[in-house]
C-alpha cells in the first residue's frame, strides 16, 4: 500500500446529523464521546466508535484529538471576498456603504495582482476559522472571477463563485452591460464550473444595479446552464425595497423584479430576505429556493430581524452566512452567535444543534451540496473542523459544567473565534493547525 492510498483515521468527539434538528428534534444529531472519522482518497469512508474503527483499520495513519469535537467543515453560503479590506468599516446603512466603501474598494480588482493577493489572503483566513466551503461574488471584472477560483484550487477547497453584473446605479468603473454580463458570464461558467472542486455561480448583484435587460440575459444564461446556481440580494433594508419598487414600477413586489426575467427557481440563492411579503414567502417556497440569512450583516448595517423560526416552520431552505463584508466576522461561530441573538429577538432560543446544522449541512443543503459536502457521513469530502471546546479560559470555565455535549458547544458557538479552530481539515488533508 502506497503512503496516498494509505487510509486516515481522525479521533475525537464526532457529531453528525442524520436529518434535520428544525423538524426532527435532537434525533437528528449523532454525537459519538469517542469517535472516529476513517478517510480514504479525501472521502469519508466511516464514521463510529473510535475503538472499532481502529481495530478494523490497523494500517491507517492515526491522528487523535483527545476531547476535541470533530464536525463537517463550515460553509459560508454568502460573502463578498473582494471586501475583505474593508470588513468592519463605521457607520453606514446598505446603500451608502455600497457608495462609501464597497465600490471604491472593488474598483481596485481591475489589478489582478490585488485580486490575487486579496483572494488568498481571504481564503486563508476563512480557514483559520474553520470554514472549509464558501460561495463568494466577486466584483464585476473577469480577472476577480479567476483569482479566486485559483487560490482556491492551490487549496483544494470547494468554493462556489461568480463575477457580479452591474449596468446601473453604479460608478462607472464597476458597470458591464447586459451584453458583456452574458458574455463575460458565459466565458467563465464554461471555464470553472466543475473545474475540480469549482462551482460557477450566476451573479447579478441585485435588481437595483441591473437594468431588466441585463437580469434578462442573466435570466437566459441560466436557463442554458440550469446546473448552475443563482445568487443575489433579496429584501435587506426597508429603503432598498422602496427604491426597487421605485425602479420597477410594473412588479409586484420586490421577488417579482427576478421572477419576470428568469431569475427565480430551485437554484436560486436569495441574502438576507427580510422583509418579505407573503406572496414572496409562498413563491419562494414554491420554487424550491434558498434563503440565506446573514446576521451579522443585518445587525451590523442595521437591515432587521430575519425570521429564521417563522420561515423554517413553513418549510423554507435557509444557509447561514458571514456576508464578508458587510458582516463583521469571518468566523461561522460568530455568526452562529449572531444567528442565536437575532432569533432571541424574535421570541425563539435556537438550540445549539440546529446552529451547527445550519452552519453545516442546512447551508450545504441550500447550495445544493449535501450530497458532497457538510457533514460526517461515508462518501462526502473529508472537509472537517476540529473544534477545541475549552480555547480560553472563559469558554473552559462554562463548559466545564456542561452536563450535554450542547452545553459544552454552547459557549464556544457564543464566544468561540479563530483560537477554538484547533485544526481544519481540507479532502482529509491538515490545511490550518490553530493555536490549541
Amino acid at each position: 500500500m502506497t503512503k496516498a492510498d494509505t487510509p486516515q483515521l481522525i479521533l475525537g468527539q464526532t457529531l453528525a446529523f442524520s436529518g434535520d434538528p428544525f423538524a426532527e428534534g435532537l434525533a437528528a444529531a449523532r454525537h459519538e464521546r469517542r469517535g472516529g472519522v476513517l478517510i480514504r482518497g479525501g472521502v469519508i469512508e466511516k464514521v463510529g466508535a473510535a475503538e472499532a474503527l481502529r481495530a478494523a483499520n490497523p494500517q491507517a495513519a492515526v491522528t487523535d484529538h483527545g476531547e476535541a469535537l470533530l464536525c463537517a467543515g463550515f460553509v459560508d453560503a454568502h460573502a463578498h471576498y473582494p471586501q475583505t479590506p474593508i470588513i468592519a468599516s463605521w457607520g453606514k446603512q446598505l446603500i451608502d456603504w455600497l457608495n462609501t466603501y464597497t465600490f471604491p474598494q472593488e474598483m481596485r480588482f481591475q489589478d489582478e495582482a490585488y485580486a490575487a493577493e486579496v483572494a488568498h489572503r481571504y481564503l486563508d483566513l476563512v480557514r483559520a476559522h474553520g470554514t472549509t466551503t464558501v460561495c463568494s461574488y466577486c466584483t464585476i471584472h473577469p480577472q476577480s472571477v479567476t483569482a479566486f477560483f485559483e487560490a482556491a484550487a492551490t487549496r483544494n477547497m470547494r468554493v462556489l463563485a461568480g463575477k457580479t453584473c452591474m449596468d446601473r446605479n453604479a460608478p462607472d468603473g464597476l458597470k458591464d452591460t447586459a451584453q458583456s454580463a452574458y458574455d463575460d458570464s458565459k466565458a467563465l461558467l464554461e471555464r470553472w464550473h466543475g473545474q475540480g472542486r469549482a462551482s460557477y455561480v450566476i451573479t447579478p448583484r441585485f435588481s437595483p444595479t441591473s437594468t431588466p435587460e441585463q437580469l434578462s440575459a442573466l435570466g437566459a444564461l441560466w436557463a442554458e446552464h440550469p446546473g448552475c446556481l443563482m445568487q443575489t440580494h433579496l429584501s435587506e433594508q426597508t429603503d432598498e425595497c422602496a427604491w426597487v419598487a421605485r425602479l420597477y414600477p410594473e412588479a409586484r413586489d420586490y421577488l417579482d423584479t427576478y421572477e419576470m426575467h428568469g431569475l427565480l427557481g430551485a437554484g436560486g440563492l436569495y441574502g438576507h430576505a427580510i422583509h418579505l411579503t407573503d406572496r414572496e414567502k409562498a413563491r419562494l417556497l414554491e420554487t424550491g429556493a434558498s434563503l440565506i440569512h446573514c446576521p451579522t450583516s443585518n445587525t451590523f448595517i442595521g437591515s432587521g430581524l430575519f425570521d429564521m423560526d417563522g420561515l423554517r416552520s413553513a418549510g423554507h431552505s435557509v444557509g447561514l452566512a458571514t456576508d464578508t463584508g458587510g458582516g463583521s466576522s469571518f468566523s461561522m461561530l460568530r455568526t452562529m452567535a449572531s444567528a442565536y441573538e437575532i432569533a432571541q429577538l424574535r421570541g425563539r432560543a435556537l438550540h445549539p444543534a440546529e446552529l451547527v446544522w445550519l452552519a453545516t449541512q442546512g447551508s450545504a443543503r441550500a447550495l445544493k451540496m449535501d450530497r458532497r459536502i457538510g457533514n460526517l457521513a461515508p462518501g462526502l469530502e473529508a472537509d472537517i473542523v476540529v473544534l477545541d471546546l475549552a480555547s480560553t479560559p472563559a469558554i473552559a470555565q462554562a463548559a466545564e459544567r456542561a452536563d450535554t455535549i450542547w452545553a459544552a458547544v454552547f459557549p464556544t458557538i457564543m464566544m468561540g473565534d479563530d483560537r477554538a479552530i484547533r485544526q481544519t481539515y481540507i479532502a482529509g488533508q491538515p490545511a490550518h493547525a490553530g493555536a490549541g
